[in-house]
């Protein structure tokens, strides 16, 4: 039987698409540009500020309305690409992106670059989650090991691309457009990636495409709204009675969403969050240790922040800078972790990465209280760049053991739902971490340097409870379906015996 008389859902599962090298490259591009320009924002608020004349609540908005936006339509982003198709989800959200960014880069004054920044944060939740779902959907073996580790990767160095490349734009100052460039950037570089995907990124969707959840994506927005706002306006706004009342909206509606969805699945239909698919073990196994572990890291990224460029006096570029050592490590990291992960599986990867990790940490805990006040980005190298190496290990293997056993009609849903869980500990790291570091960094308390320690005193904390528990991971069904590693032993142990 050919694959032309057989139905359209049976030849999806009977020959998967095949992604090309280019396609995976269109791919990580459309996955750079929405991570630089998170990042690339911060190092350019006060420029901003000086040319549109901002209140601190409106500047506010502009890195809140981005995360906000993003999060709140990661999942549902995820869902209608495995319904409506995640090739057309990805190249109208970089499309989107690309105009929004535009926008941006144009915008008059700063109720515009808000509303400019809210709907790049909506493209880029309609872009991001097609990307791993595709690469779920169209590689295996060896082949996704890569394609991951590259995500990954691409990923963290972005992080740093962001700030580097923020500050340098800014102080150019090219052509007297100030912090604009930051966004008209955008432009030609996805206008590339557009081109390129849409010749080269195969398409895939579920074989089964079932209806909107419209319920259940209602209640999960509304809760998703009620946590992000007061998590990313509380601690800058200073805490008002809303911010709390809308916390706990947040949770009662998080409850009634976990019933929302129980019954949508008991009566047969597709619900937004598949509670069946938070009971696979490496789901929720891989989201309980994933969690706390980006938390901390944002709650560090913030502190380290306001260390070296309030306390320490250092400019945006040598902060960014500071940053570059790990951003090497994390990319050199997860460029070797497929061969790591297939000699040793998926969980002892993530526990000798968090390992290595807590060394680099424990290293810029000791150069922070040596070289206090003279703390600088050299000091940091070696410490950043360790700390760097064993993130980009973690990161890659967590993606890789929370996705191994997602069905391929639910990646999309498996994509968002750990992208939005991401999203939501990072801002709730920066508002809990970013809280406490405040408190302490006053000089009537333990003032800025061992405010600092305090938090990556934290960080190492969480670190070392995932070296400790990675382990405990599901592996991966490739590795897992291996014979033991000790059947090759078994002939130096008869030569010994003998």
């Amino acid at each position: 039987m050919t694959d032309g008389l057989l139905p359209e859902g049976q030849r999806t599962r009977a020959v998967p698409p095949v992604m090309g090298a280019l396609g995976l490259a269109a791919l990580l591009t459309g996955a750079a540009l929405p991570t630089v320009d998170f990042f690339i924002v911060n190092v350019a608020l006060p420029r901003i500020d000086a040319d549109l004349h901002a209140s601190t609540s409106a500047l506010t908005l502009v890195v809140a309305g981005y995360a906000i936006s993003y999060a709140l339509l990661l999942v549902i982003g995820g869902r209608l690409g495995d319904r409506l198709g995640r090739r057309r989800l990805f190249l109208t959200g970089l499309a989107a992106f690309v105009v929004a960014s535009l926008a941006c880069g144009l915008a008059p004054g700063i109720v515009a670059l808000v509303v400019g920044r809210v709907a790049q944060g909506a493209s880029a939740a309609l872009m991001l989650p097609q990307i791993l779902a595709t690469i779920q959907s169209t590689t295996e073996g060896e082949q996704r090991a890569r394609a991951i580790g590259l995500f990954s990767a691409v990923g963290g160095i972005c992080v740093i691309v962001g700030q580097v490349l923020g500050g340098l734009l800014v102080a150019a100052y090219i052509a007297g457009a100030g912090w604009r460039p930051i966004f008209l950037l955008n432009l030609p570089i996805g206008v590339v990636a557009l081109a390129l995907a849409w010749r080269t990124v195969p398409d895939t969707r579920s074989a089964t495409p079932a209806p909107v959840d419209w319920l259940g994506t209602l209640v999960f927005g509304a809760a998703t709204l009620a946590l992000l706002v007061p998590l990313d306006l509380g601690r800058t706004w200073g805490w008002p009675w809303w911010t709390w009342l809308l916390l706990g909206v947040a949770v009662s509606a998080g409850a009634f969403l976990v019933r929302v969805e129980r019954r949508a699945e008991r009566q047969g239909r597709a619900p937004l969050l598949p509670p069946s698919l938070l009971r696979v073990p490496s789901m929720w196994k891989g989201l309980l240790m994933n969690s706390p572990w980006f938390g901390v890291f944002g709650g560090f990224s913030f502190a380290y922040t306001v260390t070296f460029q309030d306390a320490l006096r250092r400019g945006p570029l040598e902060a960014g800078l500071g940053l570059a050592p790990m951003a090497l490590g994390a990319f050199l990291a997860a460029m070797r972790s497929a061969r790591v992960v297939t000699r040793i599986g998926g969980p002892r990867v993530v526990s000798l990465g968090a390992a290595i990790q807590g060394l680099g940490i424990f290293g810029t805990m000791t150069a922070t209280f040596a070289a206090w006040p003279g703390l600088g980005a050299a000091i940091l190298i070696p410490s950043m760049f360790v700390t760097g190496a064993g993130q980009g290990l973690v990161m890659t293997a967590l993606y890789r053991v929370v996705l191994s056993r997602v069905p391929p009609d639910l990646a999309g849903a498996g994509s968002g739902v750990l992208t939005t869980s991401q999203q939501a500990v990072t801002a709730l790291g920066v508002a809990v971490i970013g809280s406490l570091y405040e408190a302490l960094a006053t000089p009537s308390s333990l003032g800025p340097r061992d405010a600092f320690l305090v938090v990556l005193g934290i960080q190492l904390a969480v670190v070392a409870l995932v070296a400790c528990f990675g382990r405990t991971l599901p592996d991966l069904p490739e590795h897992a379906e291996r014979p033991a590693r000790t059947h090759r032993r078994l002939p130096t142990a008869e030569r010994l015996a003998r």
